[in-house]
This record gives C-alpha cells, structure tokens and sequence, in this order.
C-alpha cells in the first residue's frame, strides 16, 4: 500500500512519527514524498487501508485513488492512480533480477527505499507464489501461527513457508 505524505502529515494524528510507530508490521519505508507498508494477506491490506480512512483518508474517490493506493507487486495499481508511477526495476545482477517499485508521478528520484534489513534473495520478488485468500494449495500444510506468521509445510520440499499476517 502506497500513501502520500503530504495525507499522512495533514490527516494522521501525530502525523508522520505517530503513523511510523503504528505501522502494522515492519514494511514501512519511506522516500520523503511516498510511504509504502507491505502485506502478504489482501485481508490485511483490506484492515490497514479501512483504519485510513476511518481517520480521514480518502482511498478512492470519482474512480482515482486519493491519499492512498494499494500496487501487487504482480498486477500493479489496484485502480487508477494518477499521482504513483508503477514499474520493475532491475536490482544488482541482471535483467531476471526485478523489483516492483513505485514513485510519485513526475519525481526524479531513482534510489530504491526498502524496509530495515530487507534482502532480495529473501524477498518474494526472488521467489513467490500466490495463494488467494482462503486457499491452501493441496501441497501445503499449515503447522502452527507464531510471530504474526502463518506457518506452512510444503509438501513437495518440506521446507516451512510463511505468510506475513498484521496485527495477528
């Protein structure tokens, strides 16, 4: 999920600091013009965007996302957004190296923000699959919910698998 700043400093209580400290989970990074939190459930997403605009933020309004917008790192902006550009960049190693990334319309930045301690061989844009809520696919096994973690087995490798969960 992308926010404007300018919305998070008019429209959060606390502005800036208070959002930072009640981010659901630790995603948050920041380039001084947009704030991006992440989430690996749509149902989180759902949560944290709801808790916007119960404080004012407007998600859509006349078709357009307003003071926020929700990007899949597969599929891109979940609705039309004119203020964030959305794209894949490539990250230190080559063309099959990918990120998906968004900044505001017309920046010139180019540095990629990311959260604390976040590493592209363990991201989910080196290796992902997708479950759509509610579905376990018939080769996963869930074992147990530890850390804001639903954990799962897969049973072609045996290696446990993780679903972030906010608030959870």
């Amino acid at each position: 999920m992308i926010v404007r700043l300018a919305a998070i400093h008019g429209k959060y209580p606390g502005g800036w600091a208070a959002f930072r400290d009640a981010a659901p989970n630790s995603t948050l990074c920041c380039d001084n013009e947009l704030a991006r939190v992440g989430f690996m459930s749509p149902d989180d997403t759902t949560t944290f965007v709801l808790k916007l605009e119960s404080l004012g933020f407007v998600y859509v309004q006349d078709g357009q996302a307003q003071d926020l917008v929700v990007a899949d790192q597969r599929r891109g902006l979940a609705v039309p957004c004119s203020w964030v550009e959305f794209g894949r960049i490539s990250f230190g190693g080559g063309p099959n190296r990918q990120v998906a990334a968004c900044r505001l319309t017309g920046s010139q930045g180019h540095q990629l923000f990311t959260p604390d301690g976040w590493a592209y061989e363990d991201s989910l844009s080196a290796c992902h699959i997708f479950v759509g809520e509610g579905w376990v696919p018939e080769f996963m096994d869930f074992l147990r919910h530890e850390d804001g973690l639903d954990v799962y087995r897969d049973l072609k490798t045996g290696k446990e698998v993780y679903v972030g969960r906010a608030g959870a």
